[in-house]
């Protein structure tokens, strides 16, 4: 018997269902990673002022003693939303933290981490803040004031803005330390005696 006239014509085979365009995959995804390698290089060198997002709470630091070594600091800002806020941004190579403490507002109660106490204090590398206020008795070692951000080398791979101010010293100690801060990063961050509770602010 005679297939129908009406009979509807089989589509055209396609590709294998799964199958995955690796040429095509590759133009489009090693220029998207070099890129993204040749932003992320230029933000460490400093090249690049790094606009940070931030979660819009600021948090509450203290400790009774600050001693560092390779001392930077610069202007930048960090971004809560659509809001920018002008931050302090100080980079520490190597830091220690006596009777540190961090407090921040989680909705009605504040959220307390404590550490360093008992003789021991909190150690950093590569100790970077990013804070609005700062306060405390500070005393700096071969400070350089008014130096281009861009040439800063105490911490090495942090650097600010070119042409922005920036200075920087071998060492500071300051004592008393109170900052309202938006961001804190480090490359090793030892707590001993660490201490999460719900209760008061640190100051």
């Amino acid at each position: 018997m005679a297939a129908s006239e009406n009979s509807t014509p089989e589509p055209p085979e396609g590709p294998p269902a799964g199958r995955v365009r690796w040429r095509r995959f590759a133009i489009l995804f090693v220029p998207a990673v070099a890129a993204a390698a040749t932003l992320i290089g230029l933000t460490a060198a400093g090249a690049l002022a790094a606009n940070v997002s931030v979660s819009g709470s600021a948090f509450e630091i203290s400790s009774s003693e600050l001693n560092g070594t390779g001392f930077e600091q610069f202007g930048g800002e960090v971004t809560d939303g659509n809001t920018a806020h002008p931050v302090a941004i100080s980079g520490i190579k190597s830091a220690t933290l006596a009777n540190l403490c961090q407090s921040v507002a989680v909705g009605p109660i504040t959220l307390r981490i404590t550490a360093g106490g008992g003789g021991t204090p909190v150690s950093a590398s590569n100790l970077i803040v990013d804070a609005d206020q700062q306060s405390g008795n500070a005393t700096f070692h071969n400070i350089t004031i008014g130096q281009d951000a861009g040439t800063l080398t105490e911490d090495p791979g942090v650097a600010g803005p070119a042409g922005g101010f920036g200075e920087q010293a071998d060492s500071v100690t300051i004592d008393n330390l109170r900052q309202n801060t938006w961001l804190t990063t480090a490359g090793t961050f030892t707590l001993p005696g660490f201490s999460l509770t719900f209760g008061k602010a640190c100051y």
